[in-house]
C-alpha cells in the first residue's frame, strides 16, 4: 500500500516490512496491520519499545520506511 507521511515521503508499504518512528527516541518495528480508513498502523516489535509494549498503533503521518535493515 502507498503512503505518504509528514515529511511528504511516499513509499510502499506491506505487512511484515519494518517502519521507523520517534517518540522520544527514534525507534522501529515490523508493521502487523494497515488500517487503510484510519491512515494508521499497527507496529510490533518482540524486543519492546520504550513504553514496554510489543505492540503500537501509528498514524501514517508519523513512521518512515527502513531499507535494508538489518532486523528484516
Amino acid at each position: 500500500m502507498k503512503i505518504t507521511n509528514k515529511w511528504d515521503e511516499t513509499f510502499d508499504l506491506e505487512v511484515g516490512e519494518w517502519v521507523g518512528f520517534k517518540s522520544d527516541i527514534e525507534q522501529e518495528g515490523i508493521v502487523k496491520s494497515i488500517q487503510r480508513s484510519r491512515q494508521t498502523l499497527i507496529v510490533e516489535n518482540k524486543d519492546g519499545f520504550l513504553d514496554g509494549g510489543t505492540e503500537e498503533l501509528l498514524a501514517f503521518d508519523d513512521v518512515w520506511e527502513i531499507a535494508g535493515f538489518l532486523g528484516s
